[in-house]
C-alpha cells in the first residue's frame, strides 16, 4: 500500500535536484511523496527557494539562516529576512533552518544565540513556524524556545538526542523530525526515543541531500526515500501502518498550514 507524506525537510535547491527538479519530484510522488518543504540555510539562497516554490505546487519555501554557518551571516542577512516577510510573507510556510551548534569547532555560541533570538522574533512577528537545528545544543535551544514562546512553534529536526530532551521539546509544543538515522540498526538510542514519543509530537524528514539511509551510505539522500524511514518507524511503533501515516501526515500538513 501506498501511503501519503510529506518530507518536512529537503534542501531541494542543491544537487543533485538543481537542474533536475521535474524529474526529481516525479520520482517522489510516484513513492508517494506529496509535499516537500524546502529550508533556506543562508541569505544568498532565499530567492532561489522561494522561486522553487513558486514554480512547483509541491514545494514550500522556509527562509533562516543556519547557525553552521554563523562566520558568513551578516547583520543585513537578517534585514533581508525580515523585509522579505514584510513583502512576501504569503509565500513563506515557516523561518527555517534555524537553531543552535555546539559541534563545531568554533561554534560563537553568542553569535549564534543572537542570531537565533532575532530569528525567532521574526517567527513570532509573523506567526510562522520555525525549523529548528540542534547538534549538541538542545539544552539551550530549549531555554530559548520557553523565552521566545512562539505562537505557533515548529519542529527540531533531526533529532538525535535523549528521551529526556525530546520530551522537554514536546512539552514546550514542538514536534521532532524523524529522519534516515533510525534506519541504522546500531542508532538504539534515536531508534528507542522515536518509538516512546506520542505520535502527535512526530513528523517524517530526509535532510535530502545530506543524511544518507542505512544502505544507501555515499550516496545523495533523496525525497522519495521519506517512504523508507516511514517503514522503519512502523517496525519501530506498537501502531499500525495506516495510523501512524494518517496521524503524521495530519502533523504536517497542521504545521505548516499546507492546503492538502
Amino acid at each position: 500500500m501506498t501511503y501519503g507524506f510529506i518530507d518536512t525537510h529537503c534542501h531541494f535547491d542543491f544537487p543533485p535536484f538543481s537542474g533536475e527538479e521535474s524529474a526529481s519530484l516525479a520520482r517522489a510522488a510516484e513513492q508517494g511523496v506529496r509535499h516537500i518543504i524546502v529550508p533556506a540555510v543562508w541569505a544568498e539562497r532565499f530567492d532561489v527557494v522561494l522561486d522553487l516554490a513558486r514554480r512547483y505546487d509541491m514545494l514550500s519555501a522556509a527562509l533562516g539562516l543556519h547557525p553552521l554557518y554563523i562566520a558568513r551571516h551578516q547583520p543585513e542577512d537578517v534585514e533581508r529576512l525580515a523585509d522579505i516577510l514584510n513583502d512576501q510573507a504569503q509565500e513563506v510556510t515557516a523561518v527555517g533552518e534555524i537553531g543552535l551548534d555546539l559541534f563545531m569547532e568554533e561554534p560563537r555560541l553568542p553569535q549564534q544565540i543572537a542570531l537565533l533570538q532575532s530569528q525567532l522574533h521574526l517567527a513570532k512577528q509573523h506567526d510562522l513556524p520555525v525549523i529548528l537545528h540542534s547538534r549538541r545544543s538542545h539544552d539551550p535551544l530549549a531555554r530559548e524556545l520557553r523565552r521566545a514562546d512562539l505562537p505557533r512553534r515548529g519542529v527540531v529536526h533531526g533529532f538525535s538526542g535523549s528521551l529526556a530532551q525530546a520530551q522537554a521539546f514536546v512539552r514546550l509544543g514542538y514536534f521532532i523530525g524523524v529522519g534516515g538515522t533510525i534506519t541504522y540498526e546500531r542508532a538504539q538510542k534515536t531508534r528507542n526515543v522515536m518509538a516512546q514519543l506520542p505520535l502527535s509530537s512526530l513528523l517524517l524528514e530526509t535532510d535530502a541531500p545530506d543524511m544518507p539511509l542505512a544502505g544507501y551510505q555515499g550516496q545523495p539522500n533523496r525525497p522519495e526515500r521519506v517512504a523508507q524511514v516511514f517503514r522503519t518507524l512502523c517496525e519501530l511503533r506498537p501502531e499500525p501502518a495506516d495510523e501512524i501515516a494518517g496521524v503524521i501526515f495530519a502533523n504536517s500538513k497542521r504545521l505548516f498550514s499546507l492546503p492538502l
